[in-house]
């Protein structure tokens, strides 16, 4: 090729590039999208994508109050879920307080209406299948409008540290968590590593459902349920199986080393680009049909009015002795499978 017809190429490749970073920067933020709608959309309930990569149809509102849980947070508008992540809180607000010596849930973000990223707080709970729990008991009084906004939920370790405060942990801790742990439909149960550290010490149940309980930094004042893909959600992205074991070994070991906060050897040959925020094009294709589908008719019409029961469970034993020893940290990028 002439060395004219090479240069005019090289620049054609330049100026294309270019125009399309601006094309990619100019497209809305698929947060922003998602995060300005307040309905969710009349359709049949669907996940569509990956738990941190997708989006929502005819998702449902966790009612703000029940028997036994009060929903926090209300300004953020996310409380709502597939029809089985709903029944599954309401059903572990049930069991805790009658089985459990746990009064009442305190419940957490949720997701969006429509699923799909959010502006702040979460990469995951995108398509309806995740949900907080708050580790601090529900009051035995209805919270006010501006109670819910700023009720504390203080972390349960040692401050400075990655052990849990044991002044302030008791076997209705443990009990909770396994028995979300125990349902057949969770897949995943994300803890401070120092809980999964107290629970690996002292749960004298059924060792297997431990293994399900996985440590992530952040997660010191509240748990983190995940729910498996429902069988028929076909556009549904499930996460790997866990390892086998109780997950109380070396990959537990890990989160207490220096390694997750050790810096880089070599420095970079070039500053990294900013990051992008990810745009509607970079979800499931469905999300666009998602985002744009009618609406319910009011966030009354939208909230959960019971469906069928979850698939059965294996009954988890209560927590035999006391607890142990165990905190708060960063979430390090590289870490073992979570």
């Amino acid at each position: 090729m002439p060395a004219f017809l090479r240069r005019a190429f090289h620049a054609l490749v330049a100026v294309t590039t270019l125009f399309g970073t601006a094309q990619a920067q100019d497209a809305p933020a698929a947060r922003d999208l998602f995060g300005a709608v307040s309905l969710p959309s009349v359709a049949a309930a669907q996940p569509y994508g990956f738990y941190a990569k997708g989006c929502l149809a005819g998702g449902v509102a966790v009612p703000t109050d029940g028997p036994t849980w009060q929903a926090l947070r209300l300004s953020r508008n996310r409380r709502f879920g597939h029809p089985q992540m709903i029944s599954l809180i309401e059903r572990l607000s049930k069991d805790a307080a009658e089985k459990d010596g746990w009064p009442g849930l305190l419940l957490g973000d949720i997701s969006q209406a429509r699923g799909g990223p959010m502006k702040n707080g979460h990469a995951s709970h995108q398509v309806g299948l995740d949900a907080d729990i708050y580790l601090t008991p529900m009051p035995n009084h209805p919270l006010s409008a501006e109670e819910r906004e700023t009720y504390p939920t203080p972390s349960l370790l040692k401050k400075d540290s990655l052990f849990v405060d044991q002044s302030r942990w008791t076997p209705a801790h443990s009990n909770l968590i396994m028995r979300a742990a125990s349902y057949q439909q969770v897949e995943r149960i994300f803890v401070h590593p120092g809980i999964k550290k107290q629970l690996c010490e002292t749960w004298k149940g059924d060792r297997a459902l431990l293994g399900k309980v996985r440590p992530m930094y952040g997660h010191n004042y509240h748990f983190h349920i995940r729910i498996k893909c429902p069988a028929d959600a076909v556009n549904c992205k499930p996460q790997a199986p866990t390892a086998p074991g109780d997950g109380c070994d070396k990959s537990l070991a890990w989160w207490f080393t220096d390694e997750p906060w050790a810096k880089p050897t070599t420095k970079p040959t070039k500053p990294a680009p900013p990051p992008r925020l990810a745009t509607l094009a970079d979800l499931p294709k469905s999300c666009t049909a998602v985002l744009n589908a009618p609406a319910a008719a009011s966030l009354q019409a939208a909230t959960y009015q019971g469906g069928p029961a979850m698939p059965g469970t294996i009954a988890a034993d209560p927590p035999i002795g006391a607890p142990s020893a165990l905190g708060f940290v960063p979430v390090p990028k590289a870490r073992p499978a979570p």
